[in-house]
């Protein structure tokens, strides 16, 4: 191992270390070591083949059938198509025969009437009333026009910025 300067007219300069093995002096790179030279190859990683009952192949499947023996081959629900597997509704049938018609509940007739004439006894607008009881307008709205969904709480609140008890909610 020997040390040399780079420069020599007497200025201070970094120390390269050599190595000299056997005849050859082989300097050490100062900077970062990027070899050109170096081989590099591609990874590739390869798709393993299914294991198990799975690992048939086309071939082996048909030589099975042509010798007659017993092959078990399962079809994947709606392979090959471009179907989801949420778009096949189970009990489609029994939806086509039921002929009621679904709906949500909504305030009575007399609930919605009570609520009218209680706030115009209490001289209030329908924005007034929803601002007493912290709700929009279009709260009031629908209770009075009979299409909102009942709801305890703001019926509380309806009772109590009034003053009156309004009569039991549902039809």
């Amino acid at each position: 191992l020997a040390q040399e300067r780079l420069k020599s007219d007497g200025q201070s300069a970094p120390l390269r270390f050599c190595f000299k093995p056997g005849n050859q002096t082989v300097k050490m790179p100062s900077g970062p070591c990027l070899d050109a030279r170096a081989d590099w190859e591609p990874v590739v990683f390869h798709k393993t083949g299914p294991k198990g009952k799975a690992s048939k192949s086309a071939t082996e499947v048909n030589a099975a059938r042509r010798t007659g023996q017993a092959v078990d081959t399962d079809k994947k629900f709606s392979g090959g198509t471009n179907k989801s597997a949420h778009s096949v509704v189970p009990n489609a049938v029994k939806l086509d025969e039921n002929a009621e018609t679904f709906r949500h509940e909504t305030v009575s007739h007399d609930f919605k009437m009570s609520l009218q004439q209680a706030r115009l006894a209490k001289k209030m607008s329908q924005a007034a009333l929803a601002t007493a009881i912290c709700e929009k307008g279009s709260v009031i709205n629908e209770y009075e026009a009979g299409k909102a969904i009942p709801n305890g709480a703001i019926i509380n609140k309806l009772n109590r910025a009034l003053g009156v008890r309004l009569p039991k909610a549902h039809a």
